[in-house]
This record gives C-alpha cells, sequence and structure tokens, in this order.
C-alpha cells in the first residue's frame, strides 16, 4: 500500500492542541498508575492470606523429607544450577543437611530467609545456617547471615579458594568458590541467584529434583568429568544470556522482571506476578 502522508491537516494539531493532548493524556496515565497500585494492594492481600494457608502443607512436607536420608543434597546435586557450585567436600558435608526452611516475611515484599539445618558435622560447629535478604522501604536490598563456626582445618571456604582454578569462573564475583562462600557474600543481595534458585524454584517442589534420574550413570561412567565441566559453563551461559530479551525463559522457574524481582516470583503463587506485570513490567513463567 502507500506509505502513510503527513498531508492531512484536517487530522494534525497545532503545537497549543499538541501540548494540551500530552496534559490529557499524563492525566489518564495517572489514573491507570492508581489503579495499577490498587491491584498491587488487593494481590498483595490475597498473596499474603495463601502464604498463611500453605505453612501447614510445608511443615508436613518437611516432616516427611525428614524420614528421606539425603534428600536435601541428592536435590542440590541434581539441580543443574546448583551442582555447578559444589565441589566434592560441599557434597560432603551437605549429607549432614536434614531440613532446609523458606520463610517469606509476613509483608512478602520486605524479603525472606532460608534456613539449613545440620546434624552434627565434622566440618562446623552450628545446628542452624541461615541467610536474610532484606528490602527496605526505600527499596534498597541487603543480606545478612549466620557466621560458621568452623572446625580446626574444616574451613572449605578457604580450602577452595586455594585449589580452585580461578581461569575457570570468568564471572567468578557472582559465584562462590564453596557454596559455603555464600553466607559471606553478601555484594549483591538485589540478585542473589542462589538464595533465589532455592526459594523460586527448590522450595516449592524439591521433588522434581529429588526424583531426577543421574544422567552420568546412563551415559556412562566415563564422562563424569567432562560432564562437570558443561555444568560450570553451562552456569555461565545462562549468566551471560540473560541480558537478553529471553531472561525470562533463561531463569529457573518464574521470573518477574522489574522493579519487585525476587520478591514476587514464586513459582507456587504465580498470582504475585501480576503485580509486576501492572506496573508495566514482562514477567516470564516457565
Amino acid at each position: 500500500g502507500q506509505p502513510w502522508s503527513h498531508s492531512t491537516p484536517s487530522s494534525l494539531l497545532g503545537e497549543k492542541e499538541q501540548q494540551e493532548a500530552i496534559e490529557h493524556i499524563d492525566e489518564v496515565q495517572n489514573e491507570i498508575d492508581r489503579l495499577n497500585e490498587q491491584a498491587s494492594e488487593e494481590i498483595l492481600k490475597v498473596e499474603q492470606k495463601y502464604n498463611k494457608l500453605r505453612q501447614p502443607f510445608f511443615q508436613k512436607r518437611s516432616e516427611l523429607i525428614a524420614k528421606i536420608p539425603n534428600f536435601w543434597v541428592t536435590t542440590f546435586v541434581n539441580h543443574p544450577q546448583v551442582s555447578a557450585l559444589l565441589g566434592e567436600e560441599d557434597e560432603e558435608a551437605l549429607h549432614y543437611l536434614t531440613r532446609v526452611e523458606v520463610t517469606e516475611f509476613e509483608d512478602i515484599k520486605s524479603g525472606y530467609r532460608i534456613d539449613f539445618y545440620f546434624d552434627e558435622n565434622p566440618y562446623f560447629e552450628n545446628k542452624v545456617l541461615s541467610k536474610e535478604f532484606h528490602l527496605n522501604e526505600s527499596g534498597d536490598p541487603s543480606s545478612k547471615s549466620t557466621e560458621i563456626k568452623w572446625k580446626s582445618g574444616k574451613d572449605l571456604t578457604k580450602r577452595s579458594s586455594q585449589t580452585q582454578n580461578k581461569a575457570s569462573r570468568k564471572r567468578q564475583h557472582e559465584e562462590p568458590e564453596s557454596f559455603f562462600t555464600w553466607f559471606t557474600d553478601h555484594s549483591d543481595a538485589g540478585a542473589d541467584e542462589l538464595g533465589e534458585v532455592i526459594k523460586d524454584d527448590i522450595w516449592p517442589n524439591p521433588l522434581q529434583y529429588y526424583l531426577v534420574p543421574d544422567m552420568d550413570d546412563e551415559e556412562g561412567e566415563g564422562e563424569e568429568d567432562d560432564d562437570d565441566d558443561e555444568e560450570e559453563e553451562g552456569l555461565e551461559d545462562i549468566d551471560e544470556e540473560g541480558d537478553e530479551d529471553e531472561e525470562g525463559q533463561q531463569r529457573v522457574g518464574l521470573r518477574c522482571l522489574g522493579g519487585l524481582s525476587g520478591h514476587f516470583d514464586n513459582m507456587a503463587s504465580p498470582l504475585a506476578c501480576l503485580i509486576v506485570m501492572f506496573n508495566g513490567h514482562p514477567c516470564s513463567l516457565r
């Protein structure tokens, strides 16, 4: 067809009328924003209600999981992103992990806490290791965690930094050298990948990862080392591709891309994603 032409003076506004139209658009936009805020508040109330309703089921699930030996270490080893952060000694230490709990703070927006419960073990004195993520009223993220009381000569964070092949990790500042360095890393609380994976992907349904078949066994024992390298590279690939438009699909689970990312992306509650969507940010559900 013919290209659109500017030669329709009757449909064009003068400068003054254009300015008035812009002001009217702004007024309408303010009304839309007000409705969006109202929607956010109402969805948040629904989210808080169902958060409470889920608690007895999470409790029952934890009691049942406690009867299965090595449930959590198996789940972490089977998870593609978490397994890439686990060295052999990390895995040995995680064999003493008996319970994991994720608690979202009551208003949901302000953050969450992850608790790891351990049996008596040869590595550290702590019975519980916790990491908390907070978002203050001005939206600044922060995190804090339990100080690990390592037993003599058993500090895995020091050991891993000595044996770490630093050249193999292009994004070393974002990836813990040992799983346990995550407890001391507070450099980027607003984008803590491991915390978000545990909260949004593993916690809603850990059984799906516990039941994943061991692909190494199926493909043959001899490829084990290659698989480890591929897993590490895979994590870096996900990080690097995350900047592209496909970030929502690349991330595991439900990811809401926007100012509230990381606080409204619980796979168990997709309704909450609408809050971010109402505010003009795209959402992706796996």
